[in-house]
């Protein structure tokens, strides 16, 4: 018998490499990591509970037929799946793999026991994961759940099987091998998952910084708009901070810039050569071609071999493209089409800028200013050393933070979307609030009232963050001791009132008389009121003059800044 145990043993090992292999490879692929990475929908939930339950079912053959049952490595995987997704997917995910078992045997002495048992590892890993929240995913957690669920595993074969002689005979052999392989192959499947994501998150970090440095670089030359001289220096700034052979910006009809592979022939100010480019300015969608022959390049020598390339629009009108090529030396990679396509949300929304009949105003004074603010480096910087102290102290925090700025940066870069519903908005006003505690510590407080119901409610985009980020910069971070930001959201019959509260500095009533002057510029440096300014010009443009904002403030003791909106809106697609 200890012969049999031992080749059970390795046997059972064998298989947990091929399983946890599989997984590793399904966990690496680019369609599968989103879906495991979305969080609380049903679909992901869904995904999920089939994703651990055919593992499950995996683990059911591999191991040796033994009195008519089987050794088997079901648990690790429904253990990792309730610890990764909840007593819901750890649940579905036990019903699959122990149904499958039940069914496949049905007969059998002990398919009832080991069908239930599977299940109630499933659901015991879930609410394991439940009570030890960012704790849960952890090797050392998941092999001791695999320990104690097969020991009870063992237990219910022996109280509920149809035969006690032939299940006592059964759990001689496998009881030792199924209570150490199971275990052991949970904490490795969990770890696979932690390491995969970790460096998806890792690299994820990386190329958010490599976008919003780019960006930072051509703020300024393409506040010009998109003309030969913005485009070559553009172009050239994105060559020397990417390792790509070639960059090339075209507007419709002309290439305006081309620096790298491909050089002597795509040359700035002719005609467009490739028919890929002159596809995504019909399509308006971006393309990942891997061929010479996708490219469509008319000239035999050319040596690109790959593309990325990017539609660059105004508004719903592709007005021209961002291209990177690839060689046969240096090709292009997913991380690259993710990157360039960061860039052309960027570089869209700095063109767009060219269509409001104000932009000479507006590159003076508070409009461009808040659209500079959306890839503010200050902001960006301040958070990411904030997020660079947490790495070494407290990773799990850290991971937390990069998901709130990632947030927080991308809905600031789309803001030009018209009506959002306030869920979005708040949720905005979260991930902000969360990096400002992270930086501040104690000295920010944060108090939330939010009335339930509203969640849908239609507003403008980027209307109560800005007040938010307002009264934590100016009204309490000047502040040795700190203060209180309050956030009141609630309903007076078809109005959605909103309040801001601050026990800050205050402000003085000569300024908020210039806040609410037309022709009062903002200052030149920055200072306060750019975010108030354009918060309250958009609420008098889109529902009238009665719902600009209110501002009450004591100097010293603090501010109350409050607005409404109406429910609903004759034209909701004017809102910028």
């Amino acid at each position: 018998m200890i012969t049999s145990i031992g080749l059970l043993i390795v046997t059972l090992i064998e298989h947990v490499g091929l399983i946890v292999a599989a997984a590793f490879i399904l966990l690496s692929m680019a369609p599968v990591q989103p879906m495991m990475l979305e969080r609380a929908s049903l679909k992901h939930r869904l995904f999920l509970t089939l994703f651990f339950g055919i593992f499950g079912i995996m683990g059911t053959y591999g191991g040796n037929l033994i009195f008519d049952s089987f050794a088997n490595l079901r648990a690790m995987a429904v253990i990792t799946g309730g610890l990764y997704g909840g007593p819901l997917v750890g649940l579905g995910a036990g019903l699959i793999a122990g149904g499958h078992r039940f069914l496949i045997d049905i007969w059998g002495f002990s398919a009832f026991p080991c069908a239930l048992a599977t299940t109630l590892e499933g659901l015991a890993a879930g609410l394991i994961a439940v009570r030890l929240g960012q704790k849960r995913l952890n090797w050392q957690v998941a092999a001791l759940t695999g320990v104690i669920g097969e020991g009870i595993h063992m237990l219910l074969v022996l109280g509920l099987s149809s035969s006690f002689d032939d299940a006592l005979e059964l759990v001689k052999v496998i009881a030792l091998p199924m209570m150490l392989v199971n275990p052991l192959g949970a904490g490795l499947f969990i770890h696979i998952i932690t390491m995969v994501f970790d460096a998806r998150e890792k690299r994820e970090s990386i190329q958010t910084k490599k976008i919003f440095d780019i960006a930072n670089q051509t703020l300024t030359h393409l506040r010009s708009g998109l003309n030969p001289d913005s485009a070559q220096a553009t172009a050239r700034i994105i060559h020397n901070s990417l390792s790509v052979p070639a960059v090339a910006i075209t507007n419709r009809d002309t290439v305006l810039a081309h620096i790298g592979a491909g050089d002597d022939h795509h040359l700035p100010g002719a005609p467009l050569r490739t028919t890929a480019t002159r596809r995504v300015i019909e399509t308006g969608q971006p393309l990942f071609i891997t061929s010479r022959n996708a490219i469509g390049c008319n000239t035999p020598h050319c040596p690109c071999t790959s593309g990325i390339i990017i539609p660059l629009k105004k508004g719903e009108e592709t007005i021209g493209t961002l291209k990177f090529y690839g060689t046969r030396e240096t090709n292009l990679d997913a991380i690259g089409f993710e990157i360039g396509k960061g860039l052309g949300n960027l570089f869209s929304t700095q063109l767009e800028l060219e269509d409001i009949q104000v932009q000479a105003q507006l590159l003076a004074h508070a409009e461009i200013r808040r659209l500079q603010a959306q890839i503010n480096p200050h902001f960006l910087f301040n958070s990411l050393n904030t997020i660079a102290s947490f790495c070494r102290t407290n990773s799990e925090r850290a991971r937390e933070l990069i998901l709130d700025l990632s947030v927080y940066m991308r809905r600031n870069l789309d803001s030009s979307r018209g009506l959002i519903p306030l869920k979005e908005e708040l949720e905005q006003v979260d991930s902000f609030l969360a990096i400002v505690q992270a930086r501040f510590g104690d000295r920010i407080q944060v108090c939330l009232d939010l009335e339930r119901g509203l969640e849908d409610w239609p507003i403008p985009s980027l209307i109560i963050q800005p007040l938010v980020e307002n009264a934590v910069k100016h009204g309490l971070a000047g502040l040795e001791n700190g203060g209180t930001v309050t956030l009141r959201v609630s309903r007076d019959q078809d109005l959605l009132q909103v309040c801001v509260e601050d026990d800050g500095v205050g402000i003085n009533r000569s300024r908020i008389r210039e806040l609410f002057a037309d022709t009062c510029p903002p200052p030149e440096g920055g200072g306060t009121g750019i975010g108030v300014r354009n918060c309250n010009n958009r609420l008098k443009r889109l529902y009238g003059p009665e719902n600009r904002l209110a501002i009450t403030s004591d100097p010293g003791r603090g501010t109350r800044i409050s607005f409404a909106i109406p429910r609903s809106m004759t034209d909701p697609a004017v809102v910028q």
